[in-house]
């Protein structure tokens, strides 16, 4: 009982000497599939997560700044790869999800039809995330240029990230809005429309381990969990693909 009793204690102080904290910043989208990666990283490791979501353009100045991030998990491969080029990381960005784009409405049926519905007077209000700072807006944008609409009744509203757009389309602020398909995956409510891939870039999603997180052995086994046959299950659950 005695042995079982010391056991025990030196595990407890052996978890509490070995947990770890790693910060980390995620792109808007993958914020819900972050949060889940984290739990089942926490649960298995100990380590605490902690996020920090945003526009990856934004993330990537905050980087640059100095904000104490030790893992990125962008939107893109652009910004990863220039804070490599930059020397904020060792090791080369890999991409850890691609993601899908998809035209959302919460209450426009006509959604489904996709190109059609933006080439009619249904749509009033359509929202696209920043082009310039969220990937999914770049990749909206080359869509409404590819599709070349000829019908021009809808304002065109601009969020500041991914997240504001959908929050945009899901409060009725808009009538559809062009979002992540992580963002739509688990919620039922609502019309969708798959985006063809032919119609916009591919949106490769790019993970690196910061230089403020190399010494970091929770920062490490995050990044390392990030490529786990378990880590890509959650990922393919909230509508990204996967290698």
């Amino acid at each position: 009982m005695k042995a079982l009793v010391i056991t025990l204690l030196l595990s407890a102080i052996s978890s509490s000497v070995l947990a770890a904290n790693v910060r980390i910043a995620v792109a808007s989208n993958f914020t819900a599939a972050a949060q889940a990666l984290s739990a089942a990283f926490t649960q298995r490791t100990k380590h605490d997560v902690q996020i920090s979501s945003g526009s990856t353009g934004k993330l990537y100045i905050q980087i640059r700044h100095g904000a104490p991030f030790d893992l990125l998990l962008a939107a893109d491969m652009e910004r990863p790869h220039k804070l490599y080029t930059e020397g904020y990381t060792n090791t080369p960005p890999f991409t850890y999800a691609t993601g899908q784009l998809v035209l959302w409405s919460r209450d426009l049926s006509g959604v489904v039809d996709g190109m059609d519905i933006l080439n009619s007077d249904t749509v009033k209000r359509l929202a696209i995330a920043n082009a310039k700072t969220a990937p999914y807006g770049k990749a909206a944008q080359e869509v409404l240029d590819n599709l070349k609409t000829t019908h021009s009744s809808w304002k065109l509203i601009r969020g500041d990230n991914i997240a504001q757009t959908y929050q945009f389309a899901a409060s009725g602020n808009v009538n559809a809005a062009f979002v992540a398909r992580a963002q739509i995956v688990l919620d039922k409510r609502g019309f969708t429309w798959q985006v063809p891939q032919s119609l916009y870039s591919p949106i490769q999603q790019g993970a690196i381990l910061l230089k403020h997180g190399i010494n970091n052995p929770a920062a490490n086994a995050f990044y390392r969990f990030l490529s786990s046959d378990e880590a890509k299950s959650v990922i393919q659950r909230y509508g990204y693909i996967t290698r």
